[in-house]
């Protein structure tokens, strides 16, 4: 039998129906369908504009540049924070600088950004990895622009406090593997006006190159349309696998709060074992599992414990387990059994 899937893009076929009418209209490049999707992103997480992009490195760059990173720029992100942050800040000349995780939810401290902040960085770039959202870090105090990252965290909330709510700019990717789909891109969103002419600076003359395609957007469009659906399944499935994860001695990564709403992005597990044992263990049944935060700037670090210390364990151990819509009743009994049996 073949491995339970680790993913599966939340496409059904009268999204891909959707699509084919941007064909039948011809109008397949940048145009009012872009539009609409990036004002209908804006009214989900409370932004006021921005601008759909072709690819999330490209959202991430704009956002640096809107920050004035550039050559000599320091930009201070987590330690779990994917590689793909140092590609875009070096792209621009800048550096990039470390941060210890909060060990209550997996993002960057505020006591670590404080001490970035010190130390040099122009910037902040907060990565917010498997549905957690920094409660209670006002980064936006210590003086620098933030630029928050809810790619894996959109749609969590904690108490009153939203996913987006972090940040001066909101980056947000549309991968196969995110909450919302549009086969590639990202949005870059924020409420203070006085980015927006910079930004309308930076694509004057190549917007139409740069912009997300009508035909991309009309797939968003309707995956925003399906996204309350998705919520309710991902998060009954999260609550499943966290009520199995009970009967193990093994820890929830992140926030464990009953307030806590997380948007069941994906379901993480901090070892009290080796993650290979438990991988092989977890395949053994079909069951598809990976070391969480194998692709982060951390990779190098995860002895660093006298640096590190609350993120090395979650470098060494932190496993995750799918969680997307499309999994079969079947599916969803067999990884409670392997969450629940966790060696």
């Amino acid at each position: 039998m073949a491995l339970i899937p680790f993913y599966k893009p939340t496409i059904r076929r009268k999204d891909m129906d959707a699509v084919l009418q941007t064909l039948v209209d011809e109008r397949i490049g940048p145009g009012e369908r872009a539009q609409e999707f990036l004002k209908q992103f804006c009214t989900l997480i409370g932004a006021k504009e921005g601008i759909a992009l072709r690819s999330y490195v490209d959202a991430l760059v704009t956002a640096l540049k809107l920050c004035n990173i550039g050559k000599g720029s320091t930009v201070g992100v987590s330690i779990l924070s994917p590689r793909v942050y140092e590609v875009a800040i070096q792209s621009l000349g800048a550096e990039v600088l470390l941060g210890d995780i909060d060990p209550e939810h997996g993002c960057l401290s505020l006591s670590e950004a404080t001490r970035l902040v010190s130390e040099g960085a122009s910037a902040l770039l907060i990565h917010e990895p498997l549905c957690q959202i920094p409660y209670a870090c006002d980064y936006r105090q210590l003086g620098v622009k933030v630029i928050e990252d809810i790619s894996q965290s959109l749609e969590s909330s904690y108490e009153e406090t939203k996913a987006g709510s972090f940040g001066d700019l909101i980056v947000c990717a549309f991968e196969q593997d995110c909450l919302i789909s549009t086969a590639g891109g990202a949005a870059l969103v924020f409420n203070d006006h006085a980015f927006a002419a910079p930004l309308q600076g930076l694509y004057k003359e190549v917007r139409r190159y740069e912009e997300l395609p009508d035909m991309n957007a009309a797939l968003g469009i309707i995956q925003l349309a399906n996204l309350p659906f998705q919520m309710i399944k991902r998060k009954e499935f999260y609550t499943l696998f966290r009520q199995s994860l009970l009967k193990t001695p093994h820890k929830l990564f992140g926030i464990g709060n009953i307030d806590f709403e997380p948007n069941g992005y994906g379901f993480c597990v901090v070892l009290d074992s080796k993650a290979e044992d438990a991988i092989k263990f977890a395949n053994k049944y079909q069951v598809s599992a990976q070391k969480t935060f194998s692709d982060s700037l951390g990779t190098l670090y995860s002895q660093r414990f006298d640096v590190f210390p609350n993120a090395v364990p979650a470098l060494l151990r932190a496993l995750s387990f799918p969680t997307y819509p499309f999994l079969r009743q079947g599916d969803v009994e067999m990884l409670m059994k392997v969450i629940s049996h966790l060696p």
